[in-house]
Parts: structure tokens; C-alpha cells; sequence
């Protein structure tokens, strides 16, 4: 969907990638990242200033974002039998312009991934940085703080 409004089209990237999520469309959401992109879940959640100082749940690039997805699609996932599925809901995305052509993207969420019938609850907050294109945005980054980041979890096979 395209919007005329920045700050609309901004919230409605979101939405979209979120769908791509819940639909398992990993190399789509993967092309939704810019080169310099990355996918970072601080162990400390938002009080984590940094993921080069600390430790993190994850900080990938699209480089290691394209390798664990390709583990995701193999036949040789062993650990994922049987396979996880997830599910993202969202409140409504909020955007504000960081300047030039980039901008901010916070959204409450609730996620739920499930591998046969176990299922595991998170909740927290997206924090996108976007790059405007000519056609859409780019992710700078993503950033997912769990609310309960330094809690111990279950291993977390998708993408919160």
C-alpha cells in the first residue's frame, strides 16, 4: 500500500513487514533491510545504549539475517521439528522524522512463536530506523526491546 503521507507510508512499512513475519516470507523481509542494515535484541532491553558493548540477544546483519533463514528453510533444521510458526500483534505504529530522509518507527507488539503445541509469549517494543527510497523504505535498523530481555527464555528460533 502506498500512502502520499511519509509519516503514514512509515507506519505502514511496519504493518508490512510485520505480515511478512507472520506469513514466513523471510527472504521478502530480508530484501525490506538496507545493505548497512541490522536486526538487534539487546539483553537489557531499552536501557542497552549499545549491541557493540554488551551483550545482545541478537545483532545480525543481512548477511547472518540471510544465513539463519536459510537454516529456517532447510531440511536439515532438526532442532525446528516440528516447525515454528509466529505471530506479531501490533499497536499502532507511531513515526516521527529523524531529519533528512530518515525516520523513526516505535510499536508496542506482542509476539508469539509456537513449535508443535509449546507456545512462547513476548512482549515489547519495535524500534525502527528508516531510510526513505525513491520506492518505500529501507530498514536501518530494527531494534526489539523484550520487556523482559534479561529474563531467561526458551530458545527463540524466529524473529521477535
Amino acid at each position: 500500500m502506498t500512502h502520499s503521507n511519509p509519516m503514514m507510508a512509515a507506519q505502514q512499512f511496519v504493518v508490512d513487514e510485520a505480515r511478512l513475519l507472520n506469513e514466513a516470507r523471510y527472504p521478502e523481509w530480508i530484501a525490506l533491510f538496507a545493505a548497512d542494515g541490522h536486526y538487534w535484541v539487546p539483553m537489557h532491553g531499552a536501557q542497552q545504549p549499545d549491541p557493540v558493548n554488551h551483550v545482545s540477544l541478537a545483532y545480525e546483519d543481512r548477511i547472518l539475517l540471510a544465513t539463519r533463514v536459510q537454516r529456517l528453510q532447510g531440511l536439515r533444521a532438526h532442532s525446528l521439528e516440528p516447525g515454528a510458526r509466529s505471530l506479531h500483534i501490533l499497536q499502532t505504529p507511531q513515526a516521527q522524522p529523524l531529519g533528512g530522509v530518515d525516520w523513526e518507527v516505535y510499536t508496542p507488539f506482542v509476539y508469539t512463536e509456537i513449535r508443535g503445541t509449546v507456545p512462547t509469549t513476548l512482549t515489547g517494543i519495535w524500534r525502527h530506523q528508516l531510510r526513505a527510497k525513491t520506492q518505500g523504505f529501507e530498514i536501518v535498523l530494527k531494534r526489539v526491546d523484550l520487556l523482559n530481555a534479561s529474563a531467561a527464555h526458551e530458545m527463540i528460533q524466529l524473529f521477535p
